[in-house]
């Protein structure tokens, strides 16, 4: 890769707020899944293997940063899914049939899609609040008189 692409990449995720991280890391998530199948394919045993590898560190990520306290049932459900995708992935590992690869891969497409739907949900929502906190400021102002010198 050349370098100006490797800062570009830099800065993208030096400048992302968390939610695109998120999305980042489940699009990464999904092309490695897809090079490890289409790995499996071609017969590339070194090649899923280090596909395989680096989806599983992407999924192991997502489940040590759930926060139970505030997910609560959610990051518990969430915990559930990334455990059986780390299960379905060590299958992935000495089976040639790609279907624990394609099993994954589908749950990483569905989880990105609605996480995805939730940040633009939640974007837009922030926009409407600060919208509406921008016209309560404005009706709260009260006209401001100015006086003369001469009073």
């Amino acid at each position: 890769m050349n370098p100006y692409m490797n800062q570009y990449q830099q800065n993208q995720v030096m400048t992302a707020s968390q939610e695109q991280i998120l999305i980042m890391l489940y699009d990464g998530a999904i092309k490695f899944c897809r090079q490890a199948i289409a790995a499996n394919e071609a017969g590339n045993v070194g090649e899923k293997l280090g596909r395989i590898s680096k989806t599983f560190a992407i999924i192991t990520e997502f489940s040590n940063s759930l926060n139970h306290e505030i997910g609560g049932e959610i990051a518990a459900d969430l915990d559930g899914l990334y455990h059986f995708m780390l299960r379905e992935l060590s299958k992935a590992r000495t089976d040639t049939s790609g279907d624990h690869l394609r099993s994954v891969e589908k749950l990483l497409v569905d989880l990105r899609l609605t996480w995805g739907e939730a940040v633009e949900i939640n974007r837009k929502e922030l926009g409407l609040l600060v919208k509406q906190q921008k016209e309560n400021e404005h009706d709260n102002q009260a006209p401001v008189r100015r006086l003369s010198a001469a009073g």
